[in-house]
């Protein structure tokens, strides 16, 4: 695909006329009508998505997307920007909370570098999509060029369309960058829309004094730009690996793909997508409600309820592997359980 245009082209809603026919599927399972809550939900939402009465979730992959951000030259990060560095070198030699995690459920993690400020070794697991070496200082000027940006947004979508024809089912999105908590608080303020207050959080390692330092970071790049229009507050506000993953996001949607959203960062880059795509929307699938403070009310603003509530903020891609299972289990429910009225009649011997 050569132009955002041409992608964006590509997504089209799901369609909801079949949804009664699923439903109807479901409620003729060995089981009571609605008994499984939510799995049902999920059941409809992925066969919608893959257009089909028997949906099958066989792989999911988890993309770390890494990236670091020059705003933290204004002190809204605990942590010195060399940090994503080490993290990139830990998730690829799994030992770190997402690899242990993915591990346990199954998952394939690769590492994306679409803008650390490192030149990083080669590995098997990492995928090299740099558009530069880190943002620039959003506290003074445009983080990235509009053609950072788009670079940015068909990278991720290539990425997930590679990811889609190796035979990935799912495509989680997990992110790792020094500041991002601040890039993603910014895209929430303006895409949401939402108040700057409310949007800011402690991010990873704030004491009250750093929370207070971040909060000013943010202010002055917020003042420097009036941004609303989701291409132009990427360039303002965004990260490379947030418009990375919001490229993804777009890429497995026109693969008729779910986009399993992570946490706080994750879904700044799928509010980006949507608001991009409304189309989108319809193929992301949120994980867990992240303790980050301004996390619940950009999934309300998305219209989204997530599927875990653990008190996760980490990152990661940590609550996207662990709601991965779920839905394998909610295609197997459509697949595998036999009809009510199979057993009844004496044969439950294969999927009705």
């Amino acid at each position: 695909m050569t132009t955002l245009e041409a992608l964006a082209a590509t997504i089209i809603p799901v369609d909801a006329a079949l949804e009664p026919t699923l439903r109807t599927l479901l409620d003729g399972k060995a089981k009571p009508p609605g008994s499984l809550g939510r799995i049902e939900d999920l059941a409809v939402r992925i066969a919608l998505i893959q257009n089909r009465p028997d949906p099958r979730i066989a792989r999911t992959d988890l993309y770390v997307f890494a990236g670091d951000h020059g705003l933290t030259q204004e002190g809204v990060s605990a942590y010195p920007s060399s940090v994503t560095a080490a993290m990139v070198g830990l998730f690829l030699s799994g030992r770190s909370s997402v690899s242990a995690f993915a591990k346990a459920s199954g998952v394939q993690v690769r590492v994306v570098d679409a803008g650390v400020d490192a030149d990083l070794p080669d590995h098997p697991d990492l995928i090299t999509a740099k558009i530069r070496r880190g943002t620039r200082n959003a506290a003074l000027e445009p983080a990235l060029t509009p053609d950072e940006v788009r670079a940015a947004l068909l990278g991720g979508a290539d990425i997930a369309w590679a990811a889609a024809a190796d035979g990935a089912d799912v495509i989680a999105l997990g992110e790792m960058g020094i500041g991002n908590t601040s890039s993603a608080a910014l895209i929430m303020h303006r895409l949401a829309p939402a108040p700057l207050d409310a949007c800011v959080g402690l991010g990873t390692g704030h004491d009250a004094d750093g929370l207070a330092r971040k909060q000013a970071g943010i202010a002055r790049a917020a003042q420097r730009s009036d941004a609303v229009q989701p291409l132009d507050v990427l360039a303002q506000f965004g990260g490379c690996e947030i418009a990375m993953m919001a490229g993804a996001v777009l890429g497995a949607a026109s693969m008729r793909r779910v986009a399993l959203v992570d946490g706080f960062i994750s879904t700044a880059a799928a509010l980006a997508a949507v608001r991009l795509v409304p189309a989108a929307l319809d193929y992301c699938v949120f994980a867990h409600g992240s303790a980050e403070r301004g996390h619940p009310a950009m999934l309300q603003a998305l219209g989204a309820r997530p599927l875990l509530d653990l008190a996760l903020r980490l990152g990661e891609g940590t609550g996207a592997v662990l709601a991965a299972p779920l839905l394998a289990a909610a295609a197997n429910l459509l697949t595998e359980v036999a009809a009510l009225a199979d057993v009844l009649a004496g044969d439950a011997t294969s999927p009705g």
